[in-house]
């Protein structure tokens, strides 16, 4: 019997992996993995390593999550040694709850190596930390749109009214519609936003407004997936530590005049 490893290969920049994630991947027979991980880390795998891809997009899976139930099983079967490479953290809207049950039921031995999520990982890329003493000493991981397609499920209410940071993943869809919720049950019309695109990555861009503005805004600069939203009074430290957008323009200016 194999063994199986559920990878959080980190929000996109492929430094930001663990050194536990990395080597899982060296030693690998079988990697399975998502669209959003950063494909330079497949560098690192054994020659002879199955890749197979299991991405999935909007309206469209590469593999159905049944599917890549079955193949993480089989493989184990086989006395392989399998790799469930996933992006950011796997028990963070990462379906590596649905995974581990599965092996579990299966009497598949694995291991779950956690990886940085990408609403802390973007946010701290954007220069906003999504807690801090005087702004925030509460964080919400929030998805942006429910398996059922039940927006109403989310506890808008709860989240307006209790929590100082809401990080919404995969929310840019459903964006008016959330910020409507949040205003609708308390949250301040003023309240400072952002949305991070491509968190990480090179192709980062960072639009910032209002729980009232921010959905115009990120229409407006054609803001699409992969993107964080932060809500809160944190956002507002990032006027003063945006570092690495600034580290982006500055190596740009750098290869432009060399």
């Amino acid at each position: 019997m194999g063994k199986v490893y559920l990878v959080g290969a980190g929000p996109g920049d492929p430094e930001l992996i663990t050194v536990k994630g990395l080597k899982c991947i060296q030693q690998a027979d079988v990697i399975l993995y998502d669209r959003l991980i950063n494909e330079e880390l497949l560098s690192y795998a054994k020659p002879d390593a199955e890749l197979i891809f299991c991405g999935k997009l909007p309206g469209y899976h590469a593999m159905q999550q049944e599917t890549i139930n079955y193949a993480l099983v089989w493989h184990a079967k086989k006395g392989k040694t399998v790799v469930r490479l996933k992006g950011g953290d796997p028990f963070v809207f990462g379906r590596g709850g649905e995974e581990a049950e599965a092996l579990a039921k299966h009497g598949i031995e694995f291991e779950i190596v956690p990886g940085i999520t990408s609403a802390i990982a973007a946010a701290a890329y954007a220069g906003i930390p999504v807690t801090h003493r005087e702004f925030s000493s509460s964080v919400a991981f929030v998805t942006g749109h429910r398996r059922d397609g039940s927006r109403d499920e989310i506890k808008w209410e709860s989240l307006a009214k209790g929590i100082d940071t809401i990080a919404i993943y995969m929310g840019i869809h459903n964006l008016p519609y959330i910020c409507g919720q949040l205003m609708k049950y308390g949250k301040a019309p003023e309240t400072p936003a952002a949305v991070i695109e491509w968190g990480t990555t090179t192709a980062q861009r960072t639009v910032t407004g209002t729980l009232a503005t921010i959905a115009a805004a990120a229409a407006k600069e054609n803001i699409q997936n992969p993107s964080m939203v932060i809500i809160g009074d944190v956002v507002r430290l990032r006027a003063n530590i945006q570092w690495f957008e600034q580290l982006l323009a500055s190596s740009a200016a750098a290869g432009a005049t060399s």
